[in-house]
């Protein structure tokens, strides 16, 4: 909407506005909010009454970048438009949108900005999955290939040591054919956990918050009371319907991975919330439960996080990467997703789970 258009607006622009789709915000010359329409409202999750007559600061709260540039519009009298853009939500949230800034009037008589914003948080995300799930599917043809070339020489060598320990004479020299199975049997095991599970999903409808609680237990005797354990739950969310030990199992191996990365300090905390209308790869939801895993250590190796469920990718010299690998498995075979971020000093793990259509 250029500035032309803007001065052509009949007197009933804000019943305009108030239709459109687009998220739309005015603000005065001293940059108080002015006019918000719906579709702000629902985008920055506030009402008109809680913001209108606020300062510009109070809205992008944490958005610098965004805020000088509506100053120096102001000034100028300029229009612009910015990409990609990440704001900070009043409640903490963040969200990226494509913005523009066009100057109500010239620069000798502006008399405030109207700045419209389309969210693209969900166009970015169905990249990043798809791209994610590409990697996946030939990850798992790469894996299945790999582990079909391992398992056929591991069962000629497990097979040749015990023919080997029937004919030894000096019993003490089965220690070395002992090892050899052993060894052929650990490494037959881990080729399994890097597949996967292939049990069949046993359906049920449960509440996730049952799980969450189970989990925390688990966590609390595992590890020392200076971990604190923080619930933060949507109490309308829904039963879903999956396999609760198999997702018992999935949730476990990331709230682990994440009080390992406390190091006996800091906090886990367990957040639910209903998302309506949710993607998931081609599929349209009409409503998932998101789960957010969040601690406050020191965050994930940039180099890593796009790679973090991959097998045998780890950032612990301890580790062996199968947990979060595993985990993405199972939420995969239930229709959903899981994804990882760094937020300031936070680490979010988010399991996307449908609830049925």
């Amino acid at each position: 909407m250029d500035r032309l258009a803007i001065e052509m607006l009949p007197p009933n622009a804000q019943h305009i506005l108030e239709s459109l789709n687009t998220a739309v915000v005015i603000f005065d010359k001293a940059l108080r909010l002015s006019s918000i329409n719906p579709a702000a409202e629902m985008m920055f999750k506030i009402s008109a009454n809680q913001m209108l007559g606020e300062d510009l600061s109070r809205l992008l709260s944490d958005s610098e970048t965004l805020a000088a540039s509506l100053r120096n519009t102001l000034d100028s009298g300029h229009p612009f438009t910015a990409r990609n853009v990440l704001l900070t939500l009043v409640g903490g949230d963040h969200i990226t949108v494509d913005c523009t800034v066009t100057p109500l009037g010239y620069a000798r008589d502006n008399y405030g900005l109207l700045v419209e914003l389309t969210r693209i948080d969900r166009r970015l995300r169905m990249a990043r999955e798809e791209t994610m799930l590409g990697q996946q599917v030939a990850n798992r043809a790469m894996l299945r290939g790999l582990a079909h070339e391992i398992k056929n020489p591991l069962g000629g060598l497990r097979g040749a040591a015990q023919l080997l320990e029937r004919e030894l004479k000096d019993r003490s020299q089965t220690e070395y054919t002992r090892i050899i199975i052993h060894e052929a049997d650990r490494l037959h095991n881990l080729v399994d956990r890097m597949m996967g599970s292939n049990q069949p999903l046993k359906k049920e409808p449960f509440s996730i918050h049952r799980i969450l609680e189970h989990i925390a237990k688990l966590i609390a005797a595992e590890f020392p009371p200076t971990i604190n354990l923080i619930r933060d739950y949507d109490p309308s969310a829904p039963d879903i319907i999956g396999d609760s030990e198999q997702l018992t199992q999935a949730f476990l191996n990331v709230a682990r991975n994440s009080a390992q990365a406390l190091e006996d300090r800091g906090e886990i905390k367990f957040r639910t919330r209903i998302e309506r209308k949710f993607t998931i790869g081609k599929t349209c939801h009409r409503l998932i439960i998101r789960t957010d895993i969040i601690d406050n250590g020191p965050g994930i190796n940039e180099e890593l996080i796009d790679k973090i469920f991959y097998p045998m990718v780890t950032g612990k010299a301890e580790g062996v990467g199968l947990g979060l690998s595993i985990a993405q498995d199972i939420v995969q075979n239930h229709g959903g997703l899981i994804a990882c971020r760094n937020q300031k000093s936070h680490t979010i793990f988010t399991l996307y789970l449908p609830v049925g259509d």
